[in-house]
C-alpha cells in the first residue's frame, strides 16, 4: 500500500503576506493535489511579540483568495505548548539539554572574536549545579539549548541523513551548534516545534523554500533523537523580485492584500507565478 502523501504550509502571522508565500503555499497545494494527498495549514505563531490577530485574518483571507483548501481544525502552536514541553522534557531527561545564561549579544561577540576572524557554532555545556542554582535563584534569564557533544555521544555519532527530492544526502547539524530549543519567556523555539507538529500532524512530505534547507540537518537530529518519523523534503527555489532580490516582510515586499486591491485577479497571479 502507497504511503500517504501529507504536506504543509506553515507561515507565521507576523506580517502580511507576499509573492513568495504565495509561491510556496502554491507549490505544497498543488503537490499535494497531483499525488491526491492532504494539504494542511499550521500556523506557527508562538512568537508572541510579533504575532497579530489582524495578520492571521488577513493569511487566511489572501490563502482562500488564491484558491487553496485546507483541513480544519488549522493548528496554532500557541495552543499545543504542552507538547512541545513534554518533548523538551524528553531531551532533558536524557541529558541532551542543558541552561545557557549567556544572552545573544554575548554570543555574538564571542563569535566575532574567533581565530582568524571566522565565527564558529555555538557550543557549551551546562554550569556546575552551585552556580547553575544561583542564577536561577537570581531569576536570570535563560535558553534551554541542545548539546551537540551529548547528542553525538548518546547517537555514537552523527549518521544521519535526510531525503531531498528522492536524494538521500548527509544531515550533518554540527554547523547549527547548540541550537536554542526553549526560552524562559517563551516555551519552544523553531526548531523543536516544527518537528514536533510535523510528527503530531502525519506529514510525510516537507515542502518549502530553500531558505530552510540549512535548517534540515538539525531537525532530522531532533526527529532522530525523538524517534520520531522523518518526512521526505523539497526545498523549492525563492522568488525574487525585478531587482533580483527575494520577497521578504522585512523589505516592505508588496503584499498580496495590495495585489488584491490592485484588480489583479487570483487567476493572474497564479499565472505569473507559473502555476496554470
Amino acid at each position: 500500500m502507497a504511503q500517504p502523501f501529507v504536506t504543509r504550509f506553515a507561515p507565521s502571522p507576523t506580517g502580511y503576506l507576499h509573492r513568495g508565500h504565495a509561491y510556496s503555499a502554491l507549490t505544497a497545494f498543488e503537490a499535494a493535489k497531483a499525488a491526491s494527498g492532504r494539504f494542511l495549514l499550521r500556523l506557527e505563531d508562538i512568537d508572541a511579540t510579533r504575532c497579530r490577530p489582524e495578520y492571521e485574518a488577513a493569511l487566511l483571507e489572501d490563502i482562500a483568495w488564491l484558491g487553496l483548501t485546507w483541513e480544519t481544525p488549522v493548528r496554532r502552536q500557541s495552543d499545543h505548548l504542552a507538547d512541545y514541553d513534554a518533548a523538551l522534557q524528553r531531551l532533558r531527561d536524557a541529558g541532551l539539554a542543558y541552561r545557557c545564561f549567556k544572552t545573544r549579544k554575548e554570543i555574538a561577540e564571542a563569535a566575532q572574536s574567533a581565530p582568524h576572524g571566522l565565527p564558529v557554532p555555538y557550543t557549551s555545556a551546562p554550569l556546575p549545579a552551585a552556580e547553575e542554582a544561583e542564577r536561577l535563584a537570581a531569576g536570570q534569564a535563560f535558553a534551554w539549548r541542545l548539546s551537540l557533544a551529548a547528542a553525538r555521544q548518546h547517537l555514537g555519532g552523527f549518521d544521519i541523513t535526510f531525503t531531498e527530492s528522492g536524494e538521500t544526502r548527509p544531515a550533518d547539524p554540527t554547523a547549527a551548534g547548540d541550537i536554542v530549543l526553549a526560552r524562559k519567556d517563551v516555551g519552544v523555539a523553531y526548531h523543536l516545534a516544527v518537528v514536533v507538529d510535523d510528527a503530531l500532524q502525519g506529514v510525510t512530505h516537507v515542502i518549502r523554500g530553500r531558505d530552510l534547507y540549512e535548517a534540515t540537518p538539525v531537525q532530522r537530529l531532533l526527529q532522530t533523537l525523538l524517534a520520531l518519523p522523518a518526512p521526505t523534503y523539497r526545498h523549492h527555489p525563492l522568488l525574487v523580485g525585478p531587482d533580483g532580490r527575494r520577497y521578504a516582510k522585512r523589505d516592505h515586499a508588496q503584499t498580496l492584500r495590495e495585489i488584491r486591491g490592485s484588480g489583479v485577479t487570483a487567476e493572474d497571479l497564479r499565472r505569473e507565478l507559473g502555476f496554470t
